[in-house]
């Protein structure tokens, strides 16, 4: 049978109440310095009673207050059941020192204030939707939060000090912070997944961080400073210059720039730091350009000893899965994947290479195939290789060229041949038919406004056959 542990007089002495049994007090508890009281039940703290803890007491059920205006006092409350908790009662629990420690979470049903510090050592903090919060007042601190220990709620911090909310989301600790207050303010906040109205947007700011937000009310009080962070690894952060990268707090229904001061890397973490601010609301990462896309400087490829191979050089990876080399025989169709090469996402240029010792007669045609984390893809330019031992020096072509193409004939044949111009993709551009004699030379003219770019010409008659790259400027 549960028992309870009923106290109505003083007590001073230090004690440990045993297993499963309940304390409520109905008169003054006072735990001296030194002195010590476990709850392995619960602790019920009526309307009657006076709890003063200068010691240490420990709680590992429910912990019920009824008692208004109660004293901090110097001790410390431990939190550390072994299955879910809750703090309850008509009016708030007060302590110096707070220690949570239960990995099955704790609730707050009522608000739980600190005015000392709050060391997370195991477990979860949820607040109800009332809301109650985790309340740390004028000149308290906390310490030792992380992604399995932290508030999934609201935490309220009182006084004019920089302050951390340790504030995330279940999965991770996201904090967010004020600092250089003008006056002592009470403040509140919340974290948030996703982000809300994301279109509705203020100039300079034309996109937000679509993907967490904090809600920072003010209650009363000055102007502050708001500083948010992003951690890549676990949110995924979006693809800016730095300078590009400020705080958005939304007023009027809009995303408007809190004129933010950025540093880190897109790619690792970083933090947004914003100029005082005095309309409290929403927060999120805002940019005031277009998230910028992963660029392929180049992508070459050459024919050697019977091996392709293909080197490219990016700029500004990030969110980039893997390059996989797609290769065809048709030009604008076909591809097949042959590899794949992981993204390094450094952020800064990087060089990549890939050889495909397939053996083939003519030309192969590659592409890249860039595939990020979400899903999203996009393809690179196709490029030409050509077996080398299809040309055997048969006809000397002048490359690059600009307006004409010249060309001359090193075989035994002559009389008309038929010549193709083909674009890297495969597009026709030009074709016709040209006589030439042994040892002789033809100009063909291009097309006027020819971009400038890759292409493959193609002669070729009953005994000849002929191709090769062509650079035109």
């Amino acid at each position: 049978m549960r028992k309870s542990i009923i106290f109505f007089l003083s007590f001073f002495c230090m004690s440990t109440i045993l297993a499963q049994q309940e304390i409520r007090s109905f008169g003054n508890l006072q735990l001296h310095a030194g002195s010590e009281v476990t709850a392995f039940g619960n602790l019920t703290n009526t309307s009657t009673a006076t709890l003063l803890n200068n010691g240490s007491l420990y709680v590992r059920g429910t912990l019920t207050n009824d008692q208004a205006s109660m004293a901090a006092g110097t001790g410390t409350l431990f939190l550390n059941g072994s299955s879910a908790q809750s703090v309850a009662g008509s009016a708030f629990f007060r302590t110096y020192n707070l220690n949570t420690d239960n990995t099955a979470g704790i609730t707050l049903n009522n608000d739980l204030r600190v005015t000392g510090t709050h060391t997370f050592t195991n477990g979860l903090i949820a607040t109800s939707a009332t809301p109650n919060y985790l309340v740390y007042e004028a000149g308290s601190s906390h310490a030792g939060s992380n992604d399995s220990r932290h508030v999934t709620g609201w935490v309220k911090k009182m006084g004019s000090e920089n302050f951390v909310f340790p504030v995330g989301d279940n999965t991770y600790g996201r904090s967010a912070a004020i600092s250089n207050l003008s006056a002592s303010s009470e403040i509140n906040c919340h974290y948030y997944t996703p982000t809300q109205n994301i279109f509705s947007l203020q100039s300079p700011i034309v996109h937000v961080k679509a993907n967490e937000y904090w809600q920072i009310n003010r209650i009363s009080g000055g102007t502050a400073q708001i500083t948010l962070n992003w951690d890549h690894s676990k949110v995924t952060m979006d693809n800016e210059l730095i300078s590009d990268i400020t705080v958005a707090y939304n007023t009027g229904g809009n995303w408007t720039d809190a004129v933010g001061s950025a540093a880190g890397n897109v790619t690792t973490t970083g933090t947004v730091v914003s100029n005082s601010v005095n309309t409290f609301g929403s927060f999120t990462i805002g940019y005031k350009a277009y998230p910028v896309p992963v660029k392929l400087l180049s992508f070459t490829g050459e024919r050697i000893s019977g091996v392709t191979l293909l080197r490219w050089i990016t700029e500004n990876e990030q969110n980039t899965e893997r390059f996989e080399v797609q290769r065809s025989y048709m030009a604008t169709s076909g591809f097949i994947t042959i590899g794949s090469t992981g993204g390094r996402n450094s952020g800064s240029r990087e060089l990549y290479d890939f050889s495909d010792p397939s053996a083939f007669q003519g030309i192969a045609y590659y592409r890249l195939k860039t595939i990020d984390k979400d899903g999203g893809f996009s393809y690179s330019r196709i490029i030409a290789v050509m077996e080398s031992d299809i040309n055997n020096q048969r006809f000397i072509v002048l490359n690059p060229v600009r307006t004409a193409i010249t060309v001359f004939n090193k075989t035994m044949q002559e009389g008309p041949f038929d010549y193709a111009l083909y674009t890297a993709a495969g597009q026709l551009i030009l074709k016709g038919t040209v006589n030439m004699g042994s040892n002789g030379s033809a100009v063909l003219p291009l097309p006027s406004q020819t971009p400038g770019g890759l292409y493959v010409l193609d002669i070729s008659n009953r005994n000849v056959k002929f191709k090769q790259k062509i650079i035109v400027q």
